[in-house]
């Protein structure tokens, strides 16, 4: 079956995760990614770490489907065939450094009027201008300055989330804005400029905390892995150490709690506990009288009774666990991609369709491609080697 994106060709000037996740599923949706690397090192994330049979776990997840062709983009030789590659491409996607693309002459006024088609996304840790457009980003830093971390750890600490997660926002919403300005394009005829920032789009991911501070508000705290304002919502040690997450979200699902989980139906009218915010307010209390009704039971009895009280609950499952998640197993979600060094296992990306199945092919090894791409843009075997002995690929 055909995909989505069949036809469509991205070259993409990337590193890290917030372009590679992006471009990666342009990739899953049918679309052709050219990822041009450094000649020698490539992406930097190939070499975070070698915990996936020696390649990198960023590099593993972020990269499949993609083609990976070298070139030294401040090398002549190379720039006239970077600008071979975007006469025949859709999309330019590129994260490089804050005033690197311009200086490279891939800025979208440098390039649209050679390419009035072409659509350009711009991924940078504060956008194209403000008093911190020059300013390096990396994940972490986006985490604090967007205010995640304010309201994220324990009273004492505040954590990071265990996920490159404002990378992953700003992939996610270059993604989005790449294939609105596909269907734009459809329309006009035109590519358009795309400026994503990390910052905005962790904010944006932060309108409950704002909105909840508004007007100079206390902000919510910082409460572990409890939710800082709908109590009971979180974890709780059984009897045997297990921990179960719980989640009530309304006053019905509070009054069954009590009746069928807890066995103590007067705990609902207990004047102390008699709202949500009641509840928040009074949480210390909340929290011994349920552990101690939970002291007596496992965790699998615990959640035998949420359960059939239809409460929300989870595990709190580890990494391991989630390797071997039933659901996931039970839905058919894993699959296998081939790499540098052999099979692997892959998630299928989510969103299940019955129109056409992911893309899911081999993650590239550095410079895996430069020959079948060269030769395609009709270059000969001996342009090709005096490319390579010039250091241009």
């Amino acid at each position: 079956m055909s995909r989505p994106l069949d036809g469509v060709t991205v070259v993409t000037l990337e590193h890290a995760i917030a372009a590679p996740f992006c471009t990666r599923q342009l990739a899953d949706l049918g679309a052709r990614v050219i990822k041009v690397e450094r000649p020698g090192s490539g992406d930097f994330a190939r070499a975070y770490d070698e915990r996936v049979d020696g390649m990198a776990s960023h590099f593993v997840w972020a990269n499949r489907s993609k083609e990976s062709l070298t070139l030294d983009v401040k090398h002549p030789a190379a720039q006239e065939v970077l600008e071979q590659l975007l006469a025949e491409a859709d999309v330019l996607v590129q994260n490089l450094a804050p005033g690197a693309a311009a200086r490279l002459g891939l800025s979208f006024e440098a390039l649209h009027n050679r390419f009035p088609k072409l659509i350009v996304c711009n991924i940078s840790g504060y956008g194209d201008d403000g008093p911190y457009r020059d300013k390096k980003a990396y994940d972490l830093l986006i985490q604090s300055e967007s205010g995640f971390l304010s309201v994220t750890g324990t009273p004492e600490h505040p954590s990071k989330a265990g996920c490159s997660i404002a990378d992953i926002a700003a992939g996610m919403y270059a993604y989005t804005n790449i294939l609105a300005a596909l269907l734009q394009r459809g329309k006009t005829g035109k590519g358009s400029n795309i400026d994503v920032s990390m910052l905005e789009s962790m904010v944006e991911w932060m309108g409950y905390p704002l909105y909840y501070a508004f007007d100079g508000a206390t902000p919510p705290a910082r409460t572990a892995a409890a939710h800082a304002t709908i109590y009971p919502y979180g974890p709780f040690i059984a009897g045997d150490g297990n921990t179960v997450m719980l989640g009530l979200q309304n006053e019905r699902e509070w009054n069954v709690f009590c009746e069928q989980v807890m066995e103590q139906p007067t705990l609902a009218t207990d004047a102390r506990f008699a709202s949500n915010s009641k509840r928040s307010d009074n949480r210390d209390a909340l929290q011994a009288l349920i552990l101690e009704r939970f002291a007596s039971l496992t965790a699998d009895q615990v959640v035998e009774r949420l359960e059939k009280a239809q409460i929300a609950n989870a595990r709190v499952n580890t990494m391991n666990d989630v390797w071997q998640h039933p659901q996931l197993q039970a839905r058919q979600r894993w699959s296998s991609v081939m790499s540098p060094v052999g099979e692997l296992p892959a998630l299928l990306p989510p969103g299940r369709s019955n129109a056409y199945s992911p893309r899911m092919d081999a993650v590239p090894g550095l410079g895996e491609h430069v020959e079948s791409i060269l030769l395609e843009l009709g270059k000969t075997p001996e342009q090709i080697a005096a490319l390579r002995a010039a250091g241009a690929v």
